[in-house]
């Protein structure tokens, strides 16, 4: 954690690299410099990427294990059945990397019609490569209202985490993110 001035506390850092039109961007020698340079400064680096920049995603985690990542909305997969075995493996790689974690949250927004049924296989791929301990909750907002509100937001993950005991729910929706980011302790 970096203490800032009016003691507020910075912990991670976010450069949407969705944004980046090269999908090798994170492979670029002045982004893993940038990386290794927050990693020193104690902060977490969230991975925010399209589905096309996740190879350079996992190279990156598996190239800078002193660099702790967290993958935003579960790396954006598509939800369409031809995509999602390209996206679990990419999940399985990332899984073997203990210095990355993954967002459960912006998927409501890519789902049509039953979010439960459209987006059960992608939390059980997270839960079982993962586990509750490296996988956390986000709600998206203010992103999610273009498809439902917090209140469902929260609900979905709730249903889609039903199965878990009451320690691994905690992990999912709290302790994962509070000890991945150092903070509450």
């Amino acid at each position: 954690m970096l203490d800032v001035p009016g003691g507020r506390a910075l912990v991670g850092l976010r450069h949407p690299v969705t944004d980046e039109a090269d999908p090798d961007w994170l492979d670029r020698s002045e982004v893993r410099r940038g990386l290794r340079a927050a990693a020193d400064a104690g902060l977490v680096h969230d991975l925010l990427v399209r589905p096309d920049q996740l190879p350079a995603a996992v190279r990156a985690v598996r190239e800078l294990p002193e660099v702790r990542f967290v993958l935003d909305h579960a790396g954006n997969p598509v939800t369409d059945p031809d995509a999602f075995a390209v996206w679990a493996g990419h999940m399985a790689a990332l899984a073997v990397c203990p210095n990355v974690a993954v967002k459960l949250s912006g998927l409501v927004t890519r789902t049509t019609g039953d979010p439960v049924r459209a987006l059960r296989p992608f939390t059980d791929v997270l839960l079982s490569a993962l586990g509750p301990r490296r996988l956390m909750y986000g709600s998206d907002w203010p992103v999610c209202l273009l498809a439902a509100g917090y209140d469902e937001v929260l609900a979905l993950a709730e249903t889609l985490t039903a199965g878990l005991g009451t320690e691994e729910r905690e992990a999912v929706f709290g302790t994962t993110a509070a000890r991945w980011y150092g903070i509450g302790a």
